[in-house]
């Protein structure tokens, strides 16, 4: 009677143990199927370590238990500095700092899943930048990447751009941080500036002499002509020199004068 009962305490007990791991399987099987993709990233979808076509946006996604997985990927805007380096036309060493903000293209993260995998900014971005950065630098002097920043950043971005787009990567933003050139060169832009501020200098300083020399020859032509025209009138018109003495007399007639008139002549 007792081997009865522990033969059915054993059998229920089995029942129970079998019942629950069916429970846990059933269990793993439903919310193994379901997942979430957050704000700002894709889900890659995976079978048997496989990639398929299929991207998850963000929200809810349904996939096969044990058969299919999903990998998360941010497609938010990401910031790197780089450094890179390159040789000018005319064979000059510059050092630059680049800027870049970017993101995965949101439909195309199961290509780069497939084709670089997670650490795609180490594998495709500094590369990337050390050969725009050097493929432009190359076709500038020294000197025209100072003077010509604007078009060398331009044209920097432009090759950039294309090479990640080739990668299934936006650009959303690029900067040049940064030029550096050797200590040579800096003395000799330096030496450069200076030699030509002085030459300025000496070309305001020669501009300046020719027009107080033209100044002061206008200024005595000017008093040549007036005393020439003067006389002319004088020449003319004796009497002028009367008339103005009598227009500045003050009424007084000077001692040594004695009984003289002043007027001599005034009556003819």
């Amino acid at each position: 009677m007792d081997q009865t009962n522990e033969k059915i305490l054993e059998a229920k007990i089995k029942k129970i143990v079998f019942s629950a791991i069916i429970g846990l399987l059933a269990l793993m099987i439903i919310f193994g199927a379901f997942g979430t993709v957050g704000a700002g990233e894709r889900g890659v979808l995976l079978q048997f370590g496989a990639v398929k076509d299929k991207v998850f946006g963000e929200g809810l996604y349904f996939k096969i238990p044990f058969v299919q997985n999903v990998v998360k990927m941010d497609v938010k805007t990401q910031k790197d500095e780089v450094p890179a380096s390159a040789s000018s036309k005319d064979l000059q060493m510059v050092t630059s700092k680049i800027a870049l903000n970017y993101h995965p293209a949101p439909d195309s993260v199961n290509k780069i899943w497939q084709e670089v995998g997670e650490s795609y900014n180490t594998r495709i971005i500094a590369p990337s930048i050390q050969e725009a950065v050097k493929a432009t630098i190359a076709k500038f002097t020294a000197e025209e990447l100072i003077t010509k920043r604007e078009e060398v950043k331009e044209q920097i971005k432009e090759n950039l751009t294309k090479r990640l787009l080739e990668n299934f990567i936006v650009v959303d933003g690029f900067n040049i941080i940064d030029f550096s050139f050797s200590e040579a060169f800096n003395t000799a832009i330096e030496a450069k500036v200076t030699a030509e501020q002085l030459k300025l200098k000496a070309e305001r300083d020669l501009e300046r002499i020719r027009v107080e020399k033209e100044q002061k020859i206008s200024e005595a032509e000017g008093k040549a002509r007036a005393i020439q025209i003067e006389a002319q009138a004088l020449m003319a018109n004796p009497k002028v020199v009367e008339l103005r003495w009598i227009e500045k007399w003050d009424g007084k007639v000077p001692t040594y004068w004695g009984q003289a008139s002043p007027f001599i002549g005034l009556n003819r």
